[in-house]
């Protein structure tokens, strides 16, 4: 029998099928009745939700039905809906099941599709797509369109073709930029003008074709490139196409394609159709055909050319940012970019002048993830600093880190005091405080701050005047209070303020709960050992041995003179669990809340990832993108009064 909680998930998760179900409803609806009011891209988000959450739902096994405001037509061709592939790795995943000798590439055309029916050569009518088997008949409209014949010819013959051609109804940027700049978009215009009973506005519109199939059994092609010379022989207007010979190819000529649509294409694509040279007539029947895939465009990527790269200093750690003309990436401008370390630089093969590929999917931050090759392209390499530009020390460029070696160097030490004040959460001494103590000498260590004493704070409260009066300092002494009063902590916590590259609370609680849960345990742990824990490699555990070792001395200094007692949490109310908070909170702030969740043994989490225990909101319905995560991966939300039942239930 299921417990109260797998009720309450399977519960959400249908409200949630139900409601997406009745979104993708409304929308098509909408579509196909030329008044959408929503994006392709957005649409999409819709439909892999749905598909991730119930994958065999009516809805995504058919195509939306048109108004009844025309006569009914059934299809000669059928127009199903294509598979979709959102980004390189979902295409990789079809295209490793789908071996092909080449592949044939089209634009994916933004616009409405449209049947035309022959018969003998001559246009018999013109269906819209309809539900995929009936359509809205239109043909008076269509034939004011450019590319749309009456009599198929070529150079002046008639043809005795009887049967389909498909394509796509578009209007170009220029003439919604003429003539409809109130339509949101081309798309939504020439499905509204197409569908016009007056018929206006159809002669703006554009047929671009794609397909075509005979039915009285004549051959006028054999393969899918022959169909589209045919289509152009005929005079009819062709989508572009391009063959590629492999997958690799493909995914390379989408980032080219993708930089070339801001400027050189006339129309709005939003993806490119793949598919195989064969025409393979009983898989394009299937509702879904499993022969062709549609490679959408993303929101969250963009192609832009590399302007230069700056180098971010966090502690002794030199991270390569690359800066490029800005692109729109998930509705904001984005022009700086991570390129993480020097071994990534190398394998991307990334240049200045490179055209790139930027990203930023989900949370994550934007980072480049790869080079659209390009001949001809003038471009210079990187120049990778040498020298810390603190302590002039020689840096180390060990490929996956470029950092500065000398443990003295002010940029390492201010960064590791500020990330101890951080991590410890010692309010009161905040950042500027603590930097104009370091610049001033008065600490150079994390045991310095434990020896300041009022009188040393006074300086940074009290003016000269004060000072001989002998005024006391409230702000002085609240500081020093607040240090001393930061000397009881977990162990995470104490190796985390260390600022040991990449070793935060999380990864320290890792290694805690495999067993090194004591200093002593952690400091005497080898690579090897390390590496072997799940979440950890050899890269990152030769770090933390390395990170702890050149620690060690003044760690045990803090323990074993008892200036910072470790304490045992093993047991905590809420060991082995994790939080993450979003919203505004009614009784204490976020950071009060986070403090709660370690006193008492947890992990406190700044995003939702798949093994959080709970997010916690006063605000469960909200549409936010942390709650939408949550619920798709299935983690339990919780509001601030069930969170504080937990540590005080």
């Amino acid at each position: 029998m299921a417990d109260l909680f797998d009720i309450d998930e399977i519960t959400k998760k249908n409200n949630r099928i139900k409601e997406l179900t009745e979104k993708i409803t409304y929308h098509q609806k909408l579509y196909y009745n030329g008044e959408g009011i929503i994006s392709d891209a957005e649409f999409d988000k819709l439909w892999d939700e749905l598909k991730s959450l119930d994958p065999e739902n009516e809805i995504l096994h058919k195509v939306g039905a048109d108004s009844g405001n025309f006569n009914k037509v059934q299809h000669i061709m059928p127009m199903g809906s294509q598979e979709k592939a959102a980004d390189p790795e979902q295409f990789m995943v079809w295209a490793n099941k789908h071996i092909y000798d080449e592949y044939l590439v089209e634009y994916k055309l933004d616009g409405a599709s449209l049947e035309l029916q022959y018969e003998n050569g001559k246009l018999k009518c013109a269906v819209t797509r309809g539900d995929g088997t009936i359509g809205d008949e239109i043909t008076s409209n269509a034939k004011k369109m450019n590319g749309v014949f009456e009599q198929i010819c070529i150079d002046g013959v008639p043809l005795d073709f009887t049967g389909g051609i498909r394509g796509e109804v578009i209007m170009t940027h220029e003439v919604h930029k003429k003539y409809f700049p109130d339509k949101a978009n081309c798309r939504n215009a020439a499905n509204g003008l197409m569908k016009r009973k007056d018929g206006q506005g159809s002669e703006y519109l554009k047929l671009i074709t794609y397909d075509a199939l005979e039915t009285n059994g004549k051959t006028f092609f054999t393969n899918e490139e022959e169909k589209i010379d045919w289509l152009r022989k005929c005079g009819f207007n062709t989508v572009v196409l391009n063959i590629c010979k492999n997958p690799d190819d493909v995914i390379n000529y989408r980032a080219k394609v993708m930089e070339e649509r801001k400027t050189s294409i006339e129309y709005d694509i939003d993806g490119l159709v793949i598919k195989e040279r064969n025409i393979n007539i009983e898989d394009a029947r299937r509702a879904r055909p499993d022969r062709q895939i549609a490679f959408k465009f993303s929101l969250e990527e963009a192609v832009t050319t590399l302007k230069e790269v700056e180098w971010s200093i966090n502690g002794g750690t030199y991270t390569p940012v690359a800066i490029f003309d800005e692109v729109e990436l998930n509705g904001t401008t984005v022009q700086r970019a991570s390129l993480a370390n020097p071994s990534v630089m190398e394998n991307l093969g990334v240049e200045i002048g490179s055209h790139i590929v930027v990203v930023k999917r989900g949370e994550i931050i934007p980072k480049v993830e790869r080079v659209v090759p390009e001949n001809n392209l003038k471009t210079k390499k990187i120049v990778i600093p040498e020298i810390c530009e603190v302590c002039h020390s020689k840096l180390v460029n060990a490929g996956t880190r470029l950092y500065c070696p000398n443990k003295n160097c002010d940029k390492r030490v201010l960064h590791q005091l500020l990330k101890w004040q951080q991590i410890i959460d010692i309010r009161d001494l905040g950042e500027t405080l603590l930097t104009s103590m370091f610049k001033d000498g008065k600490i150079h260590s994390i045991s310095d701050l434990y020896k300041l004493t009022v009188e040393d704070l006074i300086p940074y409260f009290l003016n000269e005047q004060s000072m001989e009066a002998e005024k006391k300092s409230l702000g002085a002494e609240k500081v020093f209070n607040s240090i001393n009063s930061h000397k009881n902590v977990s162990l995470s916590q104490f190796v985390a303020g260390f600022d040991i590259e990449g070793f935060g609370e999380t990864l320290a609680e890792k290694l805690i709960q495999a067993g090194y849960n004591t200093l002593d345990l952690l400091l005497s742990a080898s690579v090897d050992q390390i590496a072997v824990v799940y979440g950890f490699a050899e890269i990152m555990a030769k770090t933390i041995v390395e990170g702890l070792a050149e620690n060690e001395k003044e760690m045990k200094y803090l323990v074993n003179s008892g200036i910072i007692q470790i304490k045992g949490i093993e047991n905590g109310k809420l060991t082995g669990q994790s939080f993450c908070f979003t919203g505004e909170l009614k009784t204490m702030k976020r950071q009060d809340a986070e403090k709660l969740v370690k006193d008492n043994g947890g992990q406190a989490k700044s995003s939702v990832t798949k093994d959080l225990t709970y997010l916690v909101t006063n605000d469960k319905n909200s549409g936010s993108s942390k709650n939408q995560k949550a619920e798709k991966l299935q983690i339990k939300i919780i509001d601030e009064d069930e969170f504080l039942t937990l540590i005080n239930g």
